[in-house]
């Protein structure tokens, strides 16, 4: 069985949400407070293969995202993505759950069930 990783962030409710299902699975899996250690480009390249949907949901277009003058169309292609949470990790969505080739958007929690 593939072991689970979630990039978690503590203070959001649905990541708070999402590592509590995976603690009631009774699985193991390997928490990363992604703000304390931010994935890499590899990481990033990684996890947007994974991903089923579209590349441009791993960016939070959130407040943080408007106080940075941003655009949502800027940070559609995988290479403006990565490059845009290489400088501002804070604005990757979370929880992401990782479980071999697949990873999900767990948001809202209940998401996190097309893996286990």
């Amino acid at each position: 069985m593939d072991k689970l990783t979630i990039f978690h962030n503590p203070a959001c409710s649905h990541s708070r949400g999402a590592l509590e299902i995976l603690h009631g699975t009774g699985l193991a899996f390997d928490v990363i407070e992604y703000l304390k250690t931010p994935p890499d480009r590899a990481a990033l390249e990684r996890i947007l293969t994974m991903l089923e949907g579209p590349p441009a949901d791993l960016v939070r277009k959130d407040r943080r995202f408007e106080e940075l003058g941003l655009k949502a169309d800027s940070y559609i292609t995988p290479k403006a993505i990565v490059a845009l949470l290489l400088e501002h990790p804070e604005l990757m969505q979370r929880p992401i759950i990782i479980r071999g080739s697949r990873a999900v958007i767990a948001r809202p929690a209940d998401k996190l069930n097309a893996l286990l």
